[in-house]
């Protein structure tokens, strides 16, 4: 690999930082490629254990070599999530406190596009938990839905709010992930671009944003409720002075987290409230920059009162019959119309969805199961990847990778059968990937057209 020259003060900026090595970090840098490692839906695959385990996630495998996931029908079907290794450790923090927590837990997601740590807090929540995944930026919005949508659980609600805007649902979540905005030296290996973006002013500029975010949504947390704080940055600034604010401002109390010795993690502790950290330097890890925290909430903020919507008639008992078989176990979910949409959340979560319809701008809820034609349910794509689908009841087509391929492309799929006439769940080693409808002489492909692949390679 060629030289990296860092930019101008990075390296002295963090060379008190904990456990930080200038030469092994340096070399590391020059000398060692980023693994490659993505982490397997535990709902979805089934197949053998791709890679070699990430020690902290036993979800997470490192992969000998990058292959083309564009090119891989099973990355589409939700079977797996490309992610980078050291950001796995969030597992691992939320399984060591979720025997603390009361359940069922609702959790926030509160910066989640793409939607990596939402899909990973999504395999670790039980089905009567609720997740909630939020975006700031209105465009990441659907790359985050649509992770969300392959994942296929529908325990999960998306939203489009600033982190202010959660303050009004006070005492709601007992668990409250904030993947921050930092100023990305912890990716100088994987994204060499980001070095261009580095400033110690930018580092100061991040803080003060890190720290409103942190108060805006903090209100949101109930009493002893926890907050997982996370970085991809090196600096003292973003990570270990956060949490001396955050037990300064809030009387917040520090989690100790347990690491084993041969992770390679680097363990601590800020520098007023002695406040547990937990870093991970490429060279010691097998992993990129990551900076995470826990932290418990000591105080209450209020309580936000549940909203129930007042009796708007019957429920349209004819429609939801017809929808009924299309559904695994029905009765545990609540059904409602959107529009001409028909969707379905868990029925534990009802109560929970019309109260934050209250004081959000929701963008997905539970699984949008499709429109009614007559009879007919015109099913949506949401329906297909998720696994409220009974597919007993369902035509199923199952195609080769490259008939997959021109699925996915929303080409001309060469030699199908044609004899299942009708809507059909297109598959790939019994993997759903979408919709299509087979008539006596051409294919109908409902494959969302801003989910095709663009790219011309194979």
């Amino acid at each position: 690999m060629s030289d990296i020259v860092f930019p101008g003060k990075f390296i002295e900026s963090i060379s008190n930082a904990p456990g930080f090595d200038a030469q092994n970090f340096v070399e590391t840098h020059q000398n060692l490629p980023a693994p490659t490692s993505i982490r397997i839906n535990p709902s979805k695959y089934s197949g053998q254990q791709p890679g070699v385990e990430v020690p902290w996630c036993p979800e997470g495998f490192y992969l000998e070599s990058r292959p083309s996931f564009t090119f891989d029908p099973l990355f589409h079907a939700g079977c797996y999530y490309v992610q980078e290794a050291s950001s796995m450790f969030i597992t691992h923090i939320y399984n060591s406190i979720r025997g603390e927590m009361d359940e069922p837990i609702r959790a926030l997601d509160l910066c989640a596009a793409p939607g990596g740590k939402s899909t990973l807090l999504s395999s670790a929540l039980n089905q009567d938990d609720l997740l909630v995944a939020n975006e700031i930026i209105k465009t990441r919005v659907p790359i985050l839905t649509d992770n969300l949508t392959r994942w296929g659980r529908s325990n999960t609600i998306v939203t489009n709010n600033d982190p202010r805007d959660y303050g009004r649902v006070k005492g709601f979540f007992d668990l409250i992930l904030v993947d921050a905005p930092c100023s990305g030296s912890g990716m100088f290996r994987k994204e060499p671009e980001a070095m261009q973006e580095w400033s110690v002013d930018n580092v100061n500029l991040c803080q003060q944003r890190q720290e409103r975010i942190l108060a805006d949504v903090y209100p949101a947390l109930r009493e002893d409720g926890y907050l997982i704080y996370s970085t991809c940055s090196y600096s003292e600034q973003e990570n270990e002075q956060v949490l001396d604010w955050l037990c300064t401002e809030f009387g917040m109390e520090s989690v100790r987290i347990p690491v084993e010795q041969d992770w390679g993690v680097v363990e601590s502790q800020s520098t007023e409230h002695k406040a547990w950290g937990y870093r991970f330097y490429p060279g010691k890890v097998q992993g990129e920059g990551l900076f995470a925290a826990c932290l418990r909430k000591t105080e209450s903020s209020g309580e936000t009162k549940a909203f129930k919507k007042k009796d708007q008639g019957k429920p349209d008992y004819k429609s939801i019959d017809l929808l009924k078989p299309y559904i695994k176990e029905p009765a545990n979910y609540y059904f409602f119309k959107l529009n001409d949409d028909w969707l379905a959340i868990d029925k534990i979560h009802r109560e929970d969805l019309e109260t934050l319809q209250q004081y959000l701008y929701i963008k997905k809820s539970g699984v949008r199961l499709g429109s009614l034609a007559g009879k007919d349910l015109v099913p949506d794509h949401e329906l297909a990847m998720s696994l409220m689908l009974d597919r007993d009841q369902i035509q199923q087509t199952e195609l080769s990778r490259e008939q997959a391929i021109s699925y996915l492309r929303r080409d001309e799929i060469k030699d199908l059968d044609l004899s299942q006439k009708g809507w059909n769940l297109m598959c790939f080693e019994g993997h759903p990937l979408g919709w299509a409808k087979l008539l006596p002489n051409r294919v109908n492909n409902y494959y969302p057209k801003e989910m095709r692949i663009l790219s011309t390679g194979s």
